[in-house]
């Protein structure tokens, strides 16, 4: 009896490792444990030496979400795919779902890894999350910051309406609707199946601490404007305002407008979204 226990662990584990594997061909999976003793995952893929990009996902959402981006990319820097704690294959903590710990978990990711700097690409909640980490730990370690279609405190504010601000009491029915949302071109039944079984991972209670972070918007813009690292911004028509005043307000800054995109930009459009950051590397971080 106790063989066959340890048979059904191992078959369970390695079972979950060869789908969190097949979830992102070509990398490697990692897992490290914070400070508070939660353990995080991350897929890593291209060269070790070269310039290091850690993708942030958004509210609830896996890290594998990025696949194009890690295709295109690992060809030729070394790509971190990072799963906030509850998302993707990272563990389900009992607390820390607010900007201090989220932001302390990428400082620690950068800890782990080693690297001298980074160029983080944070999109949705994972641009908070990296403006967070800016605000409690400075910007020594980041070569470049590329934030996707969130709000970064400037103004103007935006709208009051936005979906998941409403949120319902029945967790399950919102995340069906909210997820196939996020995209104006077609994806497949079969990945949005996945992808909104992926987000229900997350608790639905931690799930509407994640949308409260409870500090005023002058916290973000404080955070970005604290830093002279190169950004670029890219968002969808909502945030041309944020983007035209983030422009003139912030040295060093480049804004990009996907008029035609869903808020997973870079899924409905991912040749344009991987040839303007990998540009933006190469003009703004590597030349310099």
């Amino acid at each position: 009896m106790k063989r066959l226990a340890y048979a059904l662990v191992f078959a369970i584990i390695f079972t979950a490792r060869l789908a969190s594997a097949q979830s992102l061909p070509g990398t490697t999976d990692h897992y490290f444990t914070t400070s508070d003793n939660v353990r995080l995952h991350y897929d890593e893929a291209g060269p070790k030496s070269a310039p290091t990009i850690i993708l942030v996902p958004g509210w609830t959402i896996p890290a594998w979400i990025f696949a194009p981006q890690i295709h295109a990319f690992a060809a030729h820097y070394h790509v971190i795919a990072f799963d906030p704690r509850a998302q993707g294959a990272s563990q389900i903590a009992p607390n820390g779902y607010n900007q201090d710990r989220r932001g302390q978990d990428i400082a620690e990711l950068i800890t782990h890894l080693g690297a001298s700097k980074v160029i983080i690409i944070g999109w949705s909640l994972g641009v908070l999350d990296t403006l967070a980490y800016i605000h409690t730990s400075g910007d020594s370690r980041i070569a470049a910051l590329v934030l996707v279609d969130n709000s970064v405190g400037e103004n103007p504010p935006p709208a009051p309406s936005s979906q998941h601000h409403h949120y319902p009491t029945e967790h399950t029915a919102f995340m069906r609707a909210f997820i196939p949302g996020m995209f104006q071109t077609h994806q497949a039944p079969a990945y949005l199946n996945r992808l909104i079984n992926a987000c229900l991972r997350v608790p639905a209670n931690d799930a509407r601490l994640l949308l409260a972070y409870p500090v005023p918007r002058t916290y973000w813009r404080e955070a970005l404007f604290s830093t002279s690292v190169p950004v670029l911004y890219i968002v969808r028509p909502h945030l041309t305002g944020q983007a035209q005043n983030l422009a003139l307000d912030r040295p060093n800054s480049q804004t990009a407008l996907f008029p035609k995109a869903g808020h997973a930009l870079f899924v409905d459009e991912p040749a344009k979204f991987n040839a303007l950051v990998i540009n933006f590397i190469k003009t703004k971080v590597l030349s310099r």
